[in-house]
């Protein structure tokens, strides 16, 4: 958990989608065995600020059976980084609306994991 906000920002992803599964028991000092050995309530508890600024997230979380899951897509981007060999101020203002409005559509459908209609 301690890594995760090294490589968010290190990746630099639109879409990160996280699985954290307590696994295995652990013992307390006096050999009693417990299941989770530290409080979680949500992935994005472990996150820095400024990443939970920069990202809408949701969490499926099950409790019962110590599963946190959560996914994460960023609120805005910057349309040059991707364009190949192009500028988005070299772009009509109707071009930029129409490959923004099929980035943020594409990113939305690979968020929820199914085609949007």
């Amino acid at each position: 958990m301690k890594a995760l906000n090294y490589l968010i920002e290190s990746f630099e992803s639109d879409i990160v989608i996280m699985d954290y599964r307590v696994r295995g028991f652990t013992r307390d000092v006096r050999g009693t065995k417990h299941y989770i050995d530290h409080r979680i309530n949500s992935i994005q508890d472990f996150l820095a600020k400024p990443i939970k600024s920069r990202y809408e997230m949701i969490d499926v979380n099950v409790y019962q059976e110590n599963l946190f899951h959560t996914k994460m897509h960023l609120k805005e981007f910057d349309l040059d980084t991707y364009l190949f060999e192009e500028k988005a101020k070299n772009l009509s203002f109707k071009d930029r609306l129409r490959i923004e409005s099929q980035l943020k559509r594409e990113i939305e459908e690979l968020f929820h994991g199914r085609n949007l209609v």
